[in-house]
């Protein structure tokens, strides 16, 4: 911060370093809040057509007899319906937590189980590739690690050849790695990485969707930075999912929904973000957001904050890198339509999913932190009022707002005259009456901005009882300092 001894201002190169090393500090620190509260989930895969069929069966808790009984049925069931049947019964009773319990401390019952998906016989394989589905959808850890001998089997499976047992392979291994340290322990050196990068391939829309989740839960792993993530970066998988995320008729929601998340997971590990960027990251991020803006303006459908949230997020991250600044060219974020694109989501957004606004915002500061040329879109676009009009929505938005303020008046004069004179004066004199610490001193920083490039700015903020605002906050230590800076300021005018 801009804090002297005798309460001057310091020359604005050093007030422009420190901006920059707060920011820093600042998307340091929201990376690691969003690594540390990432999202983990199981998703239940049922087929809507076969639980109508077996609507008028009513699922039972099971005990152990009846366990033992239906799968010995399905062993040495006298015809092929009897054993299909006796295993249909078994997955229906999987779907309480109770017969969960009973069948994993069952001697022999997972052994049985793992023997009928190994089998020769195709729908009793589907069926236990159910049952074990059921299983891995258990909260208990207890339940996930009972799989581990399945999970070689599931993994052989996913190079098989039909659709529905591969994406029914993939949503299990995906709630199995999510919930066990032991599953991951055993599949990583089975080869998992291969296997997802070999499915990426399939032409089977089900198939991918089911890839990126059972990718996005590996990728979340405590141990992703060090274990998982360097050799998905070493895979061909970066290539393919930025081919999945290339905006164009190809273009799946559900798929680019699964692999955003999965490059945001990529990305937050820092592990090689230059190579996202080499491989066109940027530019593919760019004009997948070009896009979506432009869908938000032919259609009210609320599903899109869906993958709008993660490729905003991959793209404020990837421009944070050091790598950015130096390799220019064609893998650098260039394309100053995305001023406009932020712009349309900013006012869609705000009526209809208000917490994505911080997103929006935070792009667009890593957008003008560095960019004169960004900061002249913005004001060419004329969207200093529409983003003032931000301000009322919560102090976070507040915040980010007057950050991107900040870093327009920081490139200069000539940047300044275009924010003042204008409505930025009533809203600076709003926003320094706040209670919250961090939104006074955003203003702070941008008010001293103003001062040293637009020295009229002094008299009009005296005249709009801008001193008796500053006097509010003088004796509070976090701003003490900049107040009496300014005040001084003024006083000397």
């Amino acid at each position: 911060m801009w804090r002297g001894r005798q309460g001057r201002l310091r020359p604005v190169g050093c007030v422009v370093e420190e901006l920059r090393c707060q920011r820093r500090e600042r998307e340091a620190a929201l990376r690691k809040a969003r690594r540390e509260q990432q999202l983990v989930s199981k998703r239940l895969l049922r087929d809507d057509v076969l639980e109508e069929a077996e609507g008028e069966c009513v699922a039972m808790i099971l005990g152990e007899a009846e366990i033992q009984q239906f799968l010995q049925l399905a062993q040495r069931g006298t015809d092929e319906k009897q054993r299909e049947s006796a295993l249909v019964s078994l997955r229906r009773g999987l779907q309480h937590p109770q017969t969960q319990q009973t069948f994993i401390w069952l001697e022999g019952s997972m052994r049985t189980l793992v023997g009928l998906l190994t089998s020769n016989r195709a729908l009793l394989q589907l069926e236990a590739a159910r049952c074990l589905h059921e299983l891995s959808h258990s909260e208990q850890s207890a339940v996930a690690e009972a799989c581990l001998p399945a999970t070689s089997y599931l993994l052989t499976y996913l190079s098989g050849h039909s659709s529905d047992f591969i994406e029914l392979c993939l949503y299990t291994l995906g709630n199995l790695i999510v919930e066990s340290e032991a599953v991951r322990r055993r599949l990583l050196p089975q080869g998992i990485v291969p296997a997802l990068a070999a499915c990426i391939q399939s032409p089977h829309l089900t198939v991918l969707e089911a890839l990126g989740y059972a990718l996005s839960q590996l990728l979340q792993a405590k141990e992703a930075p060090e274990m998982i993530i360097p050799s998905v970066l070493g895979s061909t998988l970066p290539q393919h999912i930025l081919q999945l995320l290339q905006p164009g008729p190809k273009l799946n929601p559900g798929v680019a929904v699964e692999f955003a998340w999965c490059l945001h997971y990529i990305i937050c590990s820092q592990v090689n973000n230059a190579l996202l960027i080499s491989h066109g990251g940027l530019s593919t991020l760019g004009l997948l957001l070009l896009d979506v803006a432009g869908a938000v303006q032919r259609t009210e459908d609320a599903g899109l904050e869906l993958l709008v949230c993660p490729v905003l997020r991959c793209l404020s991250n990837l421009l944070t890198e050091a790598a950015v600044e130096v390799m220019g060219g064609p893998n650098q974020l260039e394309d100053e339509r995305v001023v406009a694109a932020l712009y349309i989501l900013l006012q869609f957004f705000v009526q209809k999913q208000p917490s994505l606004l911080p997103e929006c915002l935070w792009l667009l500061n890593n957008l003008t932190a560095n960019s004169p040329s960004f900061c002249t879109s913005l004001l060419s676009m004329d969207l200093i009022k529409p983003l003032l009009q931000l301000l009322p929505v919560s102090n976070v938005v507040s915040v980010l707002v007057l950050t991107v303020l900040c870093n327009v008046a920081e490139k200069g004069r000539a940047y300044c005259q275009h924010l003042w004179p204008g409505p930025l004066l009533p809203c600076l004199i709003g926003t320094l009456a706040s209670s919250d610490t961090e939104v006074v001193g955003q203003s702070l920083e941008l008010l001293h901005l103003l001062f040293f490039y637009r020295p009229e700015a002094v008299e009009a903020f005296v005249q709009h009882s801008g001193l008796q605002v500053l006097e509010k906050h003088q004796e509070e230590a976090q701003l003490q300092d900049r107040v009496h800076a300014l005040q001084k300021t003024a006083l000397h005018r």
